[in-house]
């Protein structure tokens, strides 16, 4: 099974998304499975894990309605608020959602850098073990540092990093990113997702070399079981098409890993998010 461990559904709203600002206007309409079917069929992708954009349980109902709906897709990120004093009723109310496959909070936008080391955050990620959900980290390489401790704290939760923590590729800055990607890799319960690079480059003037660098660190540093790709559909089509983002990714593997292939397009994913468990087996 090849598996986009990354991508998003919506429909389009002027204030729940509000992030959406005018450079990023052809994101304001809906996104569906049945929108995103040809990519996968196009590209050889036989299903996907949709990811919140919301912070909303409103937003996680979405899409497991639309992940029991729809073939393709194989799991679920979702919201709920971690830092609530009703977590662990939260927790249980989610696990009877079979796709659910773990929680994301949008770290990156919060003023606080430390924000996930607050205690009541803390309280929330030490519930997530106990119902079998993953964390996904969605941050800034500001943002790293509050990430590595929290990992550390937690060496039996499973998390993921989001687009290789935003590095920015359009200015080619990536000693410091570098080096504190490397730290939190060195913590055997952290993953990464080969995602979001192009819009993290120049979207009108990239060239597949510009991701070399920053791919070649977080493969060393993670190596070829920790890994997963994501292509951050509709939001990659900012910057590129999604057979451009499937390219980017899969070319590198095939220079550099290519007995890898298949854990960085599927496995990896499918281990990490335990999908055989959320979906009694990928075929359905």
């Amino acid at each position: 099974m090849n598996i986009d461990s990354h991508q998003h559904f919506w429909r389009y709203d002027p204030a729940r998304h509000a992030w959406i600002d005018e450079s990023m206007g052809l994101l304001k309409r809906d996104f569906l499975p049945e929108d995103l079917a040809s990519e996968l069929d196009a590209n050889g992708i036989d299903a996907s894990i949709a990811v919140q954009a919301d912070q909303s349980e409103e937003e996680t109902l979405f899409l497991l309605d639309l992940a029991e709906r729809a073939r393709g897709v194989a799991g679920v990120v979702g919201w709920t608020d971690l830092a609530s004093a009703r977590i662990e009723e939260r927790l249980r109310f989610f696990s009877q959602y079979r796709k659910l496959c773990g929680f994301r909070h949008v770290v990156q936008s919060e003023p606080d850098d430390d924000f996930m080391l607050r205690p009541e955050f803390m309280r929330g990620i030490s519930r997530l073990r106990e119902f079998g959900f993953a964390y996904d980290i969605l941050i800034y390489p500001k943002q790293l540092p509050a990430a590595i401790e929290l990992a550390g704290r937690f060496p039996g939760q499973r998390f993921v990093v989001d687009h290789l923590a935003k590095p920015e590729i359009k200015t080619k800055s990536i000693s410091a990113w570098a080096a504190r990607i490397g730290s939190i890799a060195r913590n055997p319960n952290v993953h990464c997702k080969l995602s979001g690079l192009l819009t993290e480059a120049d979207w009108r003037g990239w060239t597949p070399a510009d991701f070399d660098a920053y791919l070649d660190v977080v493969f060393e540093a993670f190596g070829v079981d920790r890994l997963m790709f994501g292509s951050d559909w509709p939001v990659c089509l900012l910057a590129g098409s999604y057979e451009q983002v499937r390219q980017i990714v899969e070319g590198y593997v095939d220079r550099n890993a290519p007995g890898a292939r298949e854990k960085i397009f599927g496995e990896n994913a499918s281990r990490f998010y335990d999908l055989k468990a959320h979906t009694n087996g990928l075929a359905d």
